[in-house]
């Protein structure tokens, strides 16, 4: 059975507080109802300052969709580390895993905009030091344990749910964020589909004497809306995918590697690549993806495709894979 994801990241250009209240209030209806029909998890992230209403708080979400559901996990894929206050981010974290019963998965990267860490008023140029900090500190902190901090002596309460303490992950494209993840005997996820980085990552582990694991794209995990007219769909559509692939490309230098990376300058071109897809439920199902990411509201869908792309896929797509 694949992995089945819903991805909610809140874009939506040109929001007033009111419709971007209804999308928020949308995503977790639609969270609820992919809890109740066994979509494994829900995806959401983190960035600054964006003018198109990009979520800013992915814990406070992650809050609100466990209040809702019951069996699904959500994966905060990444949280941006050194913009975070680590002992904060320790209790936030302890109190999502009490809450959920461990559903929380924690992607810890450093980011790729500086200008998210100017608006924080943090050093870009200090950015490896910082989440080294931090994760050191969220380790010692879910111990319960007392533990020296910035030169004083700091306890944490209360501990998490999951013993020995929440799942969380490293992310990252560079090999310092392989490093990072095992020094510190933490699984690693690399941003996109690099098997070299991994093989290095398994070197590291074997060099530091720590044990780890990798959860890492698959080479091809495409971003899917279900529709049973995909050419109608690009046409109504395809704008709002334009639209999230143009903001990641502006973002991205030479030196990152994304799971989302395109280099389309309109609609057709974007349909070419295949980064995002527009299938029929049949086609999902014949696509055979051992990872299946659903992304119903991306770049400022409306709601009401959103809707019926979750509803073709739980009700179209599931029970195909199911038999």
């Amino acid at each position: 059975m694949p992995v089945t994801v819903v991805r909610f990241n809140l874009v939506e250009p040109g929001a007033t507080p009111a419709s971007l209240s209804a999308r928020y209030r949308a995503a977790l209806d639609m969270a609820a109802y992919a809890d109740e029909h066994g979509i494994t998890t829900v995806q959401t992230e983190e960035h600054h300052g964006v003018d198109n209403n990009w979520l800013p708080s992915p814990f406070a979400f992650a809050g609100a969709v466990f209040g809702a559901t019951r069996r699904i996990a959500v994966t905060v894929s990444a949280v941006i580390g050194p913009l975070h206050d680590p002992l904060r981010l320790a209790e936030e974290i302890a109190v999502l895993d009490l809450l959920s019963g461990g559903r929380l998965v924690t992607v810890a990267g450093i980011g790729y905009r500086p200008e998210e860490y100017a608006l924080f008023d943090v050093e870009w140029r200090r950015r490896g030091r910082l989440q080294d900090e931090l994760l050191e500190t969220l380790l010692k902190a879910w111990t319960g344990e007392e533990f020296e901090y910035r030169g004083r002596t700091v306890r944490i309460t209360p501990r998490p749910f999951t013993d020995p303490h929440p799942l969380l992950l490293v992310g990252g494209s560079s090999k310092a964020a392989a490093r990072r993840a095992a020094r510190l005997g933490l699984p690693f996820f690399p941003s996109a589909h690099l098997p070299e980085l991994e093989a290095y990552y398994k070197e590291r582990l074997v060099e530091y004497g720590t044990e780890g694991w990798t959860m890492m794209p698959t080479a091809e995990t495409p971003l899917l809306h279900i529709a049973e007219n995909p050419d109608e769909a690009w046409a109504r559509h395809g704008e709002h995918f334009l639209h999230e692939a143009r903001t990641y490309a502006s973002w991205q230098s030479g030196d990152i590697r994304s799971a989302v990376r395109s280099a389309a300058a309109g609609v057709e071109e974007l349909r070419a690549e295949g980064v995002y897809r527009i299938l029929t439920p049949d086609e999902c199902v014949e696509q055979g993806l051992d990872n299946l990411v659903l992304h119903p509201l991306a770049g400022g869908m409306p709601v009401e495709e959103g809707w019926r792309s979750l509803r073709l896929f739980a009700e179209r797509v599931l029970p195909a894979l199911n038999r």
